[in-house]
């Protein structure tokens, strides 16, 4: 049963792999491409809508939203860039490419300014 779930992981994650490129591709419309940046945004992101210390809900909102996420976006890419962007995916596993990290430092700063929205916000509103 681990096994399942490792390799169940292991497909989700090529399926955000997959999104990630088909997000960069000039065929995907662009409401599927808002739709998944948010779902690869939120599934890399730290900051989840209910927090992991939370027990069962924490973790079961990552085991629900991600999946249904990614198979929405999937659904509103067309399959021939699918195709192509698994393709894509394949050859560079095969090459082993380097871990972007201008990209994951884009997301935390995008995480940090929302946060520090919210907080500037919260605060306005106890001030009065």
């Amino acid at each position: 049963m681990i096994e399942r779930w490792k390799k169940g992981a292991k497909r989700l994650k090529g399926e955000l792999r997959v999104l990630y490129l088909a997000y960069r591709d000039t065929r995907v419309p662009w409401y599927a491409k808002v739709f998944a940046a948010c779902v690869v945004a939120y599934a890399f992101s730290p900051i989840d809508l209910i927090p992991d210390f939370i027990p069962i809900l924490g973790y079961l909102d990552d085991l629900i939203i991600v999946p249904f996420g990614i198979v929405l976006a999937l659904k509103m890419i067309p399959s021939n860039v699918l195709a192509d962007c698994r393709r894509q995916m394949e050859q560079e596993i095969i090459q082993k490419k380097p871990t972007n990290w201008f990209v994951g430092g884009v997301f935390i700063l995008i995480w940090i300014a929302i946060v520090v929205w919210i907080s500037v916000v919260v605060y306005r509103m106890l001030q009065y």
